[in-house]
């Protein structure tokens, strides 16, 4: 047990010093492609399609309170009460691992998942765990919560070939980000879990009840009063 212990350690370390310099620039550079951009990329490649990613960047004040908002209420709740990980989350997951004999439940805070999408494969494995920790680490402290929110707003995933609130908010509604309504919002927040999967117009039951729970915890917040009527797409489509 203390070798294996030891060994996690040594393997921590080994990360701990691969990325430090790539994640301090990240404080003033704004970074051009990411860790997930290449991989869909070498899947376009492989299945011989076309991909041309749609990434336009934006700061976080050009980007809609109500985008803001959503996401964090959708994602990461405690995004600026925690520092890095959220360790309520963290014993749910496991918890459902261990039921499902599986890598089945998230529980990522948006630091984490910002970590994954700059810097590592989508591969799930226990050396890779360990690297997004230690990576979250890094990001937690070199980087302001301001700037890790601007920077997982601009590169996360948002649909096949999307990258960011602004591609995203054209894609989807045909207007800058900064536009985007409450329920606007609360729509494209509702598909981050599977961006791929899902869509903001869907209608199947599950990503109707998300986004009714999203919108119902966005008035309780107080951020916004969103009139978006029994989670009905048909309300929001461009």
């Amino acid at each position: 047990m203390i070798r294996k212990v030891l060994l996690l350690g040594l393997l921590a370390f080994l990360v701990y010093l691969l990325w430090p310099y790539t994640v301090f620039t990240l404080g003033h550079a704004n970074p051009r492609t990411t860790a997930l951009m290449e991989r869909r990329a070498q899947e376009a490649h492989e299945t011989g399609r076309k991909f041309r990613p749609k990434l336009i960047w934006k700061s976080l004040s050009q980007i809609s309170p109500n985008l803001i908002h959503a996401v964090l209420l959708a994602e990461d709740d405690t995004f600026y009460q925690h520092h890095g990980f959220d360790y309520e989350q963290i014993r749910i997951a496991i918890a459902e691992d261990i039921v499902k004999q599986k890598y089945a439940y998230g529980g990522s805070t948006l630091t984490q998942q910002l970590a994954r999408s700059l810097f590592l494969r989508p591969r799930k494995s226990i050396l890779r765990k360990i690297k997004e920790a230690v990576l979250t680490v890094y990001l937690e402290h070199t980087l302001t919560k301001r700037r890790i929110l601007e920077l997982y707003l601009n590169v996360i995933e948002w649909g096949p070939g999307i990258f960011g609130a602004e591609a995203a908010s054209a894609s989807y509604f045909s207007k800058p980000a900064s536009d985007l309504t409450p329920d606007e919002a609360v729509a494209m927040a509702s598909i981050l879990p599977s961006p791929r999967r899902w869509s903001p117009f869907s209608e199947k039951a599950f990503m109707a009840r998300r986004r009714t729970q999203l919108i119902e915890r966005m008035q309780k917040a107080g951020y916004a009063s969103v009139n978006f009527v029994d989670g009905d797409p048909a309300a929001i489509l461009p």
